[in-house]
């Protein structure tokens, strides 16, 4: 059994949820994950949404809401979240404007810092989730430390994706622990080496999942939330699979 409590991003489930979103919802419950971190709401207004999540007995962990939503609509981006009863926003991903200079996650670190101040006000908790481009070097510091390190621990906290800290050469754990306290969300995912790096369902590749997951416990933090970009075959088929290889301890 996994410590924490155990998520879903529907991102790896969009193909599904394009065609049915809530029978995919359903399908997620009946697997067995506790929550779901939302990639998009399938046109849903907020207290449809919510009432699905209250029948299904589901938890809306975190939204995952892209950066021009951030910058542009985010009264309203709030309002649909605290409708639906979800409590952390994420920003997903940044544009590749952004990756080229120091001066350019400095900026983002201003904008991030505002974002989460007004989630704050909210009763709502700000997050980012990375890649691997982010650590880039930049004067001998990672882009996403730089990124961290410029901004309020409590208004902009992190999600931390194992899969892309392995991708980028560095050891998962140790990414973690380094910030202790501020990593509330961790993307379980596993990798495999051949032909290529590529993802792979969890426990069946070469990131020590057992090792992350003490590790989260021991920083603080509050879900894991299986995440799998690509998947060979059947989506749902690879999101039971991780599940049941989780749950196999």
């Amino acid at each position: 059994m996994v410590a924490l409590p155990l998520g879903i991003q529907l991102y790896t489930l969009r193909h599904e949820t394009e065609k049915d979103f809530v029978g995919t919802l359903k399908k997620v419950k009946d697997i067995g994950y506790e929550g779901v971190e939302f990639a998009g709401f399938g046109n849903l207004q907020a207290d449809e949404m919510k009432q699905v999540l209250d029948d299904l007995g589901l938890k809306g962990i975190s939204s995952h809401v892209q950066l021009d939503q951030l910058k542009d609509n985010l009264e309203d981006v709030i309002a649909y979240h605290k409708t639906v009863g979800i409590d952390t926003i994420v920003c997903p991903f940044i544009p590749e404007d952004y990756w080229a200079a120091k001066e350019s996650y400095l900026k983002l670190a201003e904008l991030f810092n505002k974002v989460g101040e007004t989630c704050q006000k909210s009763g709502m908790q700000f997050c980012y989730h990375h890649h691997a481009f982010e650590f880039d070097t930049f004067d001998g510091e990672y882009a996403l430390d730089i990124l961290l390190n410029h901004t309020k621990p409590d208004l902009v906290q992190l999600e931390c994706d194992i899969y892309w800290v392995e991708y980028a050469g560095l050891v998962p754990t140790d990414y973690m622990k380094k910030y202790s306290g501020r990593c509330p969300l961790v993307h379980l995912k596993d990798m495999k080496l051949e032909p290529e790096k590529t993802f792979a369902e969890v426990g069946t590749g070469v990131i020590d999942i057992n090792a992350v997951i003490q590790t989260a416990v021991e920083i603080g933090t509050k879900w894991l939330i299986v995440e799998q970009d690509q998947c060979e075959g059947s989506a749902i088929e690879s999101v039971q699979f991780s599940y049941n290889n989780l749950m196999k301890g």
